[in-house]
């Protein structure tokens, strides 16, 4: 029995890898160890990694290649690697990291924690399951794991496979623990959030989750991501508006703004859908906060077809804009059939572009807002003053609410830029709901 009580998580990605990060931290604390902040500290170092952008990809391999010195050092040390690095066969990354002692995919937490129980001597049944540990005041659960859309730039079908839903009564039940242990608003999380629920029984969707969530005592906000222009429904908009918990804000990525680009991408829209499916759900949602996901320079974008990409941002004025450079991820379709001729100078230039006039947006959308109040969910305290979101999910900074952690409070706006507002707790509620 090996003496083990500490470890170290290391998480890169998306809100996905943090959910499963989140779990897996439980199902380690429930076998007695406790968390430090440095691996050269830990008994057990788990990386939690992330394959959608080279460069996430990059990090994940430089970090791996640190720890192979204290693995040497000291061999009783777990190195453990998961996440969308880790597909279906591990046979290459074990060849390549050959002292990593467990390769894990998505949300398959049963190989380390068998190996740990083996290693201190106890039976680790049960402990993969709800969280135990204290979690956040605003938290994740994941409803849907894995992707059918297969778009010619994304791995993500091939590493975390194809659309599993969980069931509605499973995710109810976790909210229900989650709110019972102090949390304030869940975020429900797929890759393709939207299309929840058309492989159970019965074909519940993201709708009627959010309805039967939208019940659960004590949770006082719910949001989802991420969604996809296809599947967006209007059933699914009018939940968002007429359920009081659910938040008012999507984040519906379009990824390129030119019809031959799209079809490229196999994202299965045009430009003209897309602005329509805007229209549609600021009509049902008026007071709607909008972010998107944008890829410039995919295979063979020219000037004209990324100026589609920028005219829409122009016209749409997101809230919020996710823009990285097309990068090729190695087993997706466009590695296989497509090349990319975009120089990365290029790239640069246009994400620089598109970076300049959302910033500019942002700050003309958020000046808008000083001198109005909103309702905001105290997160956390960070430099000696209060922070949280607003429903419209904008960070706002505030004065006078350091002892109200976990608590909504009623924010007068002062000042504002492109990335955040700054407030005071006002006096006068917030009006419930929608846009500050």
């Amino acid at each position: 029995m090996e003496q083990m009580r500490s470890y170290y998580l290391w998480t890169i990605g998306c809100q996905m890898n943090k959910a499963d990060s989140e779990r897996l931290e439980s199902a380690m604390s429930q076998m007695g160890l406790t968390p430090t902040g440095s691996p050269n500290d830990a008994d057990v170092v788990v990386l939690n990694s992330c394959v959608v952008r080279q460069s996430a990809e990059d990090r994940v391999v430089g970090m791996l290649t640190s720890l192979k010195p204290l693995k040497i050092r000291e061999p009783n040390r777990v190195v453990a690697l998961m996440g969308c690095m880790v597909g279906p066969k591990a046979d290459r990354l074990q060849s390549r990291f050959p002292y990593v002692d467990v390769f894990m995919r998505p949300q398959q937490y049963e190989p380390l924690i068998e190996l740990l129980g083996q290693r201190m001597g106890i039976d680790p049944e049960g402990c993969v399951g709800p969280l135990t540990a204290k979690p956040a005041v605003a938290t994740y659960i994941p409803i849907i794991q894995g992707c059918d859309k297969f778009c010619t730039f994304c791995i993500i079908p091939y590493r975390r496979g194809r659309e599993v839903s969980r069931p509605v009564a499973d995710i109810v039940r976790e909210a229900e623990l989650l709110a019972q242990r102090g949390v304030k608003e869940v975020t429900l999380l797929g890759q393709n959030v939207d299309s929840y629920g058309h492989d159970l029984p019965g074909a519940p969707d993201l709708a009627d989750l959010l309805a039967a969530v939208n019940g659960v005592d004590g949770l006082q906000r719910i949001r989802f991501l991420t969604s996809h222009p296809n599947d967006m429904t209007r059933h699914i908009l009018d939940a968002v508006a007429s359920l009081d918990k659910v938040c008012e804000h999507i984040n519906l990525p379009f990824q390129a703004g030119d019809d031959a680009v799209l079809a490229n991408m196999r994202r299965g829209y045009t430009n003209a859908q897309y602005r329509e499916k805007i229209a549609l759900i600021r009509t049902r949602i008026p007071n709607v906060s909008l972010t998107t996901d944008i890829i410039v320079g995919f295979c063979g974008e020219t000037s004209e077809q990324f100026q589609q990409t920028y005219d829409l941002v122009r016209d749409i004025r997101f809230d919020k804009v996710h823009i990285a450079a097309y990068s090729t991820r190695p087993g997706t379709i466009a590695a296989r059939h497509l090349e990319d001729t975009v120089p990365a100078e290029v790239k640069q230039d246009r994400r620089e572009a598109l970076e300049s006039l959302q910033e500019s947006i942002a700050a003309e959308v958020n000046a808008s807002l000083v001198g109005r109040t909103s309702e905001v969910l105290v997160e956390g305290v960070q430099g000696g003053k209060a922070y949280g979101r607003n429903r419209n999910d904008k960070l706002v900074h505030i004065e006078g609410a350091e002892d109200r952690v976990g608590e909504l409070v009623s924010v007068r706006v002062e000042k504002a830029s492109p990335w955040s507002l700054q407030g005071m707790v006002a006096k006068a509620p917030a009006l419930a709901g929608g846009r500050v």
